[in-house]
């Protein structure tokens, strides 16, 4: 089997358990333990219910039980999680990362591709519907990042775990400044901390880049809507989460 289908094979189904993160997680629901049932009629979904995409579209996007109908938001992040992995993969086939990497380390950019990808879309997503950044996704991330850095460019670790220290310090001190001076959060506890794993995951050099990348981003999607005009709280973590991606793809240890 070619290096690049298996993560487009497990898209689908990575892309289900992150529509479970995204739904219990902020909730505090147990996410490995309980098992899936309809929203509308509460019937424990079988196994054949569960099949990413193929379901959905078998039972026409209705509940086998009470023929409500499904929420799109699971065949979407299904979906998402099925793009991630192709945009990994093309960014991949354009040519080896690096002359110096061996195949094993082209497939650990890879897969590093694809982890960061999903990690990154579930962030995004909980935060537009939650207003919230879990560590239990944040600090695994930061983790990752730094072991990916460790298995691609080993020597640019120090710097991957610098820019991981100064992003989170330099977005704590920006949202108790913003708390002194105005009275009230600018940012949350979760934007700092999702930007030290972005330190972590992209380094020194490319932390301002992506800080800026994700500002503009976030300034493109909220001015035409109401929230800029109304002083509605805007999440970050979505640009943030965007940007990481991108610019990972574009510095990742190894390009």
């Amino acid at each position: 089997m070619p290096v690049w289908l298996l993560p487009l094979l497990l898209a689908p189904i990575v892309g289900s358990f992150l529509g479970v993160l995204v739904r219990r997680l902020p909730e505090g629901r147990p996410v490995a333990l309980a098992r899936s049932a309809c929203d509308s009629c509460g019937t424990p979904l079988g196994a054949r219910e569960l099949v990413p995409l193929v379901s959905y579209l078998a039972l026409r996007g209705r509940c086998r039980h009470c023929a409500a109908p499904i929420g799109r938001f699971h065949p979407a992040i299904e979906l998402a999680a099925v793009l991630v992995a192709a945009i990994v993969v093309f960014a991949w086939s354009m040519g080896p990362p690096s002359l110096s990497l061996s195949d094993q380390g082209s497939a650990v950019w890879l897969w590093s591709g694809c982890v960061l990808g999903w990690i990154t879309l579930a962030l995004a997503w909980i935060d537009l519907r939650w207003m919230r950044l879990p560590d239990l996704l944040t600090l695994p991330l930061l983790l990752l990042g730094l072991l990916s850095c460790r298995l691609l460019d080993p020597d640019a670790l120090p710097a991957h775990a610098a820019a991981a220290a100064l992003g989170y310090s330099s977005f704590a001190a920006l949202a108790w400044s913003y708390r002194r001076l105005r009275g009230r959060d600018g940012l949350g506890p979760g934007d700092a901390k999702l930007l030290a794993a972005s330190g972590a995951w992209v380094g020194l050099a490319a932390l301002p880049m992506l800080v800026l990348l994700a500002a503009v981003a976030t300034l493109v999607v909220a001015l035409p809507s109401r929230r800029a005009r109304a002083q509605v709280p805007i999440p970050f973590g979505p640009g943030l989460a965007f940007s990481l991606f991108a610019v990972w793809l574009y510095a990742a240890p190894g390009r």
